[in-house]
């Protein structure tokens, strides 16, 4: 059996998800929807299928078994919800929402609907994360210390000038668009956070919204942390890395997308072994990295065989409300505990 697609929202990230799809034996796409009806057109003529203006056409279709929502991030929850009160399995592109009252609307969506929902944190399927992920399962790194995120990224002005980028109904900042995807990490190695002291500016840009942050963190489980944003790095991406720093090592990945093992320095570990570990520096064509098809790959999985999928909605909303504990401190000037106390 193969899950039929639906893929909503024909912009800038809608090729991964295409591509990913047309690469799967287990996945095809059908259908597009965008309200530019000539980008569905492009998708259709290229993936084969049908394009719609209206995407809830899409969704009226019962041949449609799910949908990657690829529409910008404000309006996450809004078709997410409509497609699964359709019936429809849904994988959404991160953030999962940009408030936490969406985010548990979608949620709570899902288990009425008793569908699938899924979130696209892809970097965490990448090779390296796996291994440092399964290091620190087996307590090889022993008690975590320290841990810091960095995103040191360009934007250029253009970027901000298409109604939604940088915008607080639909988007956010840096912090919020560019760097979840690190911070997610963070929290997925280092555990629950405690609280967040943070600062953010818009310094280089003409928006709504932070084209900088930085924020201490401290974790549940006792160690700090340091997180980096910005998407004013002129002239180009500098870095993304997530560091881990424990009582019996030290591991940084960064990368273009979190795929290359920059610093393995671990205990009792053999130098042959490290030097396999630092030789991964291959870098994606693009930010977006390589996973998206074991995204999709494991959603799809999911949904066939009635399991759930590794990139819930309830694990996105951990570096949502993350996100939004930060923006808050910048905001007040105060430390904010995790987690939030209303919505």
């Amino acid at each position: 059996m193969r899950l039929r697609f639906g893929i909503i929202g024909c912009g800038r990230v809608a090729p991964r998800h295409a591509q990913s799809i047309a690469q799967l034996d287990s996945t095809e796409a059908a259908a597009y929807a965008d309200i530019k009806l000539s980008r569905a057109e492009k998708f259709a003529a290229e993936y084969g299928g049908a394009a719609y203006a209206d995407y809830r056409t899409l969704l009226d279709r019962p041949d449609i078994d799910a949908v990657s929502i690829c529409v910008p991030s404000g309006l996450h929850a809004a078709v997410a919800i409509d497609a699964m009160q359709a019936g429809k399995h849904v994988l959404v592109e991160k953030p999962i929402a940009i408030d936490l009252a969406d985010a548990d609307r979608m949620i709570r969506t899902a288990q009425e609907q008793g569908v699938t929902l899924a979130v696209v944190l892809q970097n965490r399927y990448n090779h390296p994360m796996q291994q440092l992920r399964a290091l620190i399962d087996s307590g090889g790194l022993g008690r975590l210390y320290l841990g810091n995120a960095t995103v040191r990224w360009f934007r250029p002005q253009s970027y901000y000038e298409d109604d939604w980028h940088g915008t607080w109904a639909m988007d956010g900042g840096a912090l919020m668009n560019q760097s979840i995807h690190h911070i997610d990490a963070l929290q997925w190695f280092m555990g629950p956070v405690a609280s967040v002291h943070a600062y953010t500016a818009t310094l280089a840009h003409d928006m709504e919204a932070e084209d900088v942050g930085v924020a201490s963190v401290r974790f549940a489980g006792g160690g700090l942390g340091v997180i980096e944003g910005s998407t004013l790095t002129w002239p180009q991406n500098l870095e993304g890395s997530v560091a881990v720093f424990g009582e019996r090592g030290s591991v940084k990945i960064g990368g273009t997308a979190l795929n290359r093992i920059t610093l393995w320095k671990v205990q009792g570990q053999l130098e042959q072994e490290a030097e396999i570990l630092t030789s991964q520096r291959v870098d994606p064509p693009s930010v977006y990295g390589y996973s998206h098809r074991e995204v999709i790959r494991d959603f799809a999985h999911a949904v066939l065989h009635g399991e759930q999928p590794h990139t819930t909605g309830e694990e996105a909303r951990r570096s949502l409300e993350l996100v939004l504990a930060i923006y808050r401190s910048a905001h007040t000037g105060q430390e904010v505990a995790l987690p939030l106390a209303d919505k």
